[in-house]
């Protein structure tokens, strides 16, 4: 896949996630960010590996956001805290999930269109 339009979807996922901070509060943008998040590192991976098939692509995106997760039961530096967080909450492994999956999707019909 070209990287521009990845580096671009990348730049809106960015967009997208501060924007849900910025105008709501609440569970909707905490989920929302987490799969944004998710979709967010999906991109990172797709722009540093653009052969990947999307379900590799999911699955390592999905994995990498799990194990940041259970890293939180942990200490995390306070200096990595806004980027990994620093408190488990077992919701947060659905919607990484749920955000990997949607990426994957949209990947695979830019794909095939």
């Amino acid at each position: 896949m070209p990287r521009w339009p990845v580096l671009a979807a990348a730049v809106v996922t960015v967009v997208a996630g501060l924007g849900v901070r910025l105008l709501w509060d609440g569970p909707f943008a905490k989920y929302a960010g987490d799969a944004l998040y998710t979709v967010l590192i999906y991109l990172l991976i797709v722009l540093v590996l653009p052969r990947v098939r999307p379900v590799w692509a999911a699955l390592g995106a999905a994995g990498l956001s799990w194990a940041i997760e259970f890293a939180q039961l942990w200490e995390i530096p306070p200096l990595l805290r806004p980027l990994l967080g620093s408190t488990f909450n077992p919701p947060d492994l659905f919607w990484y999930a749920v955000g990997a999956t949607v990426a994957g999707a949209v990947h695979l019909w830019c794909r095939f269109r």
